[in-house]
């Protein structure tokens, strides 16, 4: 197992599937102790063994699991707390999302905060939450994952709004990574079309091929590849990067996308 994060305590919210079981895994393959900040422990595929117990089994780093709606405030600071009996919060990976489909003449009220309210106020109640504490503490790293629907517009039943919100978590990471420097570095990681998700669970085979053969590597990304990138910005490799969006997505966005 690698040490380049031993030492340290990451909070991943949506850590029990998807890209923040990836992230957390990884992490943790890494030396870090993770708090898994869920609504739920048991992954979305029944077949998959829940974060935790991979993490306790497949690496030496320590963990828990905190119940955490990131859409109130007192679960997240829950959360962040729940980092202290690792030695207290160094990294914080604002993951939870959600994708709600829903046509944009027909979206009322309830969809609209359901969706903001989760992907937005998450991610902005988790760094108020950590970058308090890192002050406290003496610095850390905040990664908030945001999307390539931050970049390009997409149309799909519920992708206006999406793209709204996760808009905002990019720009809002840049904003207060200008606040909490120099102390706490913020960045996003923008992932492109990932396997093992819920975007990807609303697609059949035959449009995630074709989503892959968009891409300049010819295939979709998966947990594993937003995991290194968020190991490489929790750790003091990239202690000079700070206010960055990283795009994750096989050079979808910058080699025209669809």
């Amino acid at each position: 197992m690698s040490s380049l994060l031993t030492g340290k305590t990451a909070v991943v919210t949506g850590g029990a599937s998807g890209i923040g079981r990836g992230i957390a895994l990884k992490l943790a393959s890494h030396g870090a102790d993770i708090v898994v900040a869920d609504l739920r422990e048991t992954p979305r595929t029944p077949e998959t063994t829940p974060t935790l117990e991979a993490i306790e089994a497949e690496t030496d780093s320590q963990g828990r699991f905190v119940e955490c709606d990131v859409t109130n405030y007192e679960d997240v600071v829950d959360a962040v707390d729940a980092a202290d009996e690792f030695g207290g919060i160094d990294v914080m990976v604002n993951n939870a999302g959600i994708v709600h489909p829903v046509e944009f003449f027909e979206t009322d009220d309830d969809d609209f905060e359901t969706l903001v309210n989760v992907n937005l106020k998450g991610a902005y109640f988790g760094c108020q939450a950590a970058g308090e504490r890192m002050l406290e503490n003496g610095g850390g790293s905040i990664i908030n994952v945001a999307s390539t629907a931050a970049e390009q517009g997409f149309v799909e039943p519920g992708a206006i709004l999406y793209c709204a919100a996760k808009g905002g978590v990019k720009s809002m990471t840049f904003a207060i990574a200008d606040l909490l420097g120099p102390e706490v570095r913020v960045n996003a990681i923008q992932p492109g079309f990932t396997d093992e998700t819920g975007l990807a669970e609303n697609h059949d085979e035959e449009a995630a091929r074709a989503r892959a053969a968009e891409t300049s590597l010819d295939r979709l990304g998966n947990p594993d590849d937003l995991g290194n990138v968020a190991v490489f910005l929790a750790s003091d490799l990239s202690s000079y990067v700070t206010a960055e969006g990283i795009l994750v997505d096989g050079g979808w966005v910058n080699t025209g996308g669809p």
